[in-house]
């Protein structure tokens, strides 16, 4: 198979225990994300480490491997899966799309853009990101920034605001230049998957708790592709709260 999406699933987050299983619109969050995951790609799975997101996924018709439950993040959780995957269907993959299991909102059309990010001649990795028109989203730091060069390959990632405007206020800045904030999906070649997976954590990556700096920090660049659609993470019960009032669920 070329293209192989994953959606990373845990029970036990910190922040919102049983997240995946939360109903959107009356839709479990996994089912939303599988769903439009199918509208993009043909080849779609659910890698979790708990039977009841595995249940629900695919007494629904889906797809889900069972991965361990001591991976230290997503990345790694997508790699297990991904050989899983492959001895599953007898098949290698050439590409691996990773799509946030919390994110119900995801476009379709977002993932084909991810996918278009593989047309620069010798991208290893790529991933989205939306230019940012409110001050709120800038200053927070649950929102992480980044900018990238004239080529689209990322310079940096942070959870500040970059770049710094020294000769303006910060409320000023937005009007006087172009800010984008990281959309968490990230696409990779197999062989860039299994790269990354073998780097430990780097002194960028501890600082601010972002695990793409450590691919950075080591050298592997990273295609930015610009998107216009917006994110909708879900990472606490108020995130929930948030799209209600925004109408969207």
């Amino acid at each position: 198979m070329k293209i192989l999406a994953i959606i990373p699933a845990r029970y036990a987050s910190t922040r919102f225990p049983g997240k995946p299983l939360t109903l959107i619109g009356g839709v479990t969050m996994v089912e939303r994300v599988y769903s439009r995951s199918r509208e993009a790609f043909d080849n779609v799975y659910v890698a979790t480490d708990d039977n009841r997101i595995y249940d629900i996924v695919t007494q629904n018709g889906g797809n889900a491997v069972m991965t361990s439950a001591d991976h230290p993040n997503g990345t790694s959780r997508v790699l297990e899966a991904m050989y899983k995957i492959e001895a599953i269907t007898g098949e290698v993959c050439e590409m691996v799309i990773n799509i946030q299991g919390d994110e119900p909102f995801v476009e379709p059309l977002q993932l084909k853009e991810l996918v278009g990010c593989f047309d620069v001649p010798g991208t290893m990795i790529a991933t989205l990101a939306k230019k940012i028109t409110d001050n709120e989203e800038l200053l927070n730091p649950n929102t992480p920034k980044v900018v990238f060069g004239t080529n689209g390959q990322a310079l940096y990632f942070s959870r500040t605001p970059i770049p710094f405007l020294r000769d303006f206020p910060v409320e000023k800045w937005i009007e006087k230049c172009d800010f984008y904030k990281h959309i968490g999906l990230y696409g990779y070649t197999r062989e860039a998957l299994i790269k990354i997976n073998s780097l430990s954590p780097g002194i960028l990556e501890n600082a601010e708790s972002l695990e793409q700096l450590r691919w950075l920090e080591n050298g592997i660049k990273i295609v930015v592709g610009k998107t216009a659609f917006a994110s909708y993470s879900v990472d606490t019960p108020a995130d929930v709260d948030f799209l209600r009032a925004k109408g969207l669920i």
